[in-house]
């Protein structure tokens, strides 16, 4: 899966699935397919079986519901539960079309996130996913936000004199209690918080433990977090005070289902295009990546001089 067709890192890992591939005895191309733009190399090759194809003018980051999530969910869940993706994004896409501030949370969550950067002038988001199945939701927002609104130009190429998009981090549940979140409640700089919460388990069922369910301890542990966030604890101990007024927002959904996932998703790229908006950005390139990458094919191609050669050597490139 490459929109262009030739990203270093993409190509490499289609050869190793190649060579498996040839090893076991089969012919890569009937068991390949490409997912890409109409433009692309890959778009009319022979090595794959079918090519599905994404729009060529929007980064791979927005892409979950085009051929992107459709390939890739349909083989692993079903195109039955990818279709219950899609009714949940565009229902979420719904509400970002609302003028009612009040009946878009997408745009709502975009002001607070702008107000915290710009007025505030706190730095990070961290998000918050009270759910083992989005453990890896923070990353991917990582990429989706920085990525989209990480500039310091606006979208005619001039300089801004304000912030843009914060640093976005984050862990699923209890795993970052017990890690990073003493930084959070009483480290020296104040990072607003997304907890995300579901009132009944992704799996249906649950199991009774001294008298509550798992997921009721889950759910148990949000609202106990988000109050001692905001209000803190007075202790004569200083180790032990909390000053509390750290600003956190919450997300909760009855399960996490196909279509609860699909709106979260549309929820978060349609919050990443509101403060792009407001910070008069382009979210949809992503110049600063494309760097890294022409650098690298000089290294490999030997190419070098000045500190990427000395670097280059330092790694027996």
């Amino acid at each position: 899966m490459s929109k262009s067709g030739t990203t270093l890192e993409t190509l490499t890992n289609e050869s190793f699935v190649k060579d498996a591939l040839r090893k076991a005895g089969l012919d890569a191309s009937k068991h390949m397919i490409a997912v890409t733009s109409e433009t692309s190399p890959l778009a009319k090759s022979s090595d794959y079986l079918a090519a599905f194809f994404m729009d060529d003018y929007i980064g791979g980051r927005f892409s979950s519901c085009s051929a992107v999530g459709g390939a890739i969910l349909s083989l692993a869940f079903g195109a039955d539960v990818f279709a219950r993706f899609l009714d949940g994004a565009g229902e979420e896409d719904k509400l970002a079309t609302v003028k009612d501030i009040r009946k878009n949370p997408a745009m709502l969550d975009a002001l607070i996130g702008v107000y915290e950067r710009n007025i505030l002038g706190y730095d990070c988001t961290a998000v918050l996913p009270y759910s083992q199945a989005l453990s890896r939701f923070p990353a991917h927002l990582q990429q989706a936000d920085m990525e989209s609104n990480g500039k310091s130009v606006n979208r005619f190429g001039e300089p801004v004199d304000y912030k843009t998009g914060p640093v976005i981090f984050g862990e699923p549940g209890t795993n970052g209690q017990h890690s990073f979140y003493q930084l959070l409640h009483q480290g020296t700089d104040i990072i607003p918080l997304q907890f995300i919460g579901f009132k009944n388990s992704q799996i249906g069922t649950d199991v009774d433990i001294q008298g509550s369910t798992s997921q009721q301890k889950l759910c148990a542990n949000v609202a106990a977090q988000i109050v001692a966030f905001a209000c803190g604890k007075d202790d004569e101990n200083n180790n032990k005070k909390f000053e509390g007024n750290r600003p956190s927002s919450i997300i909760i959904g009855k399960q996490l289902t196909p279509e609860a996932m699909g709106a979260l998703l549309s929820h978060f790229e349609n919050k990443i295009m509101f403060q792009g908006f407001l910070w008069n950005v382009n979210s949809f390139d992503q110049e600063g990546v494309q760097l890294g990458k022409v650098l690298a094919k000089k290294v490999l191609a030997h190419e070098t001089d000045g500190a990427l050669k000395v670097y280059s050597d330092l790694l027996d490139i």
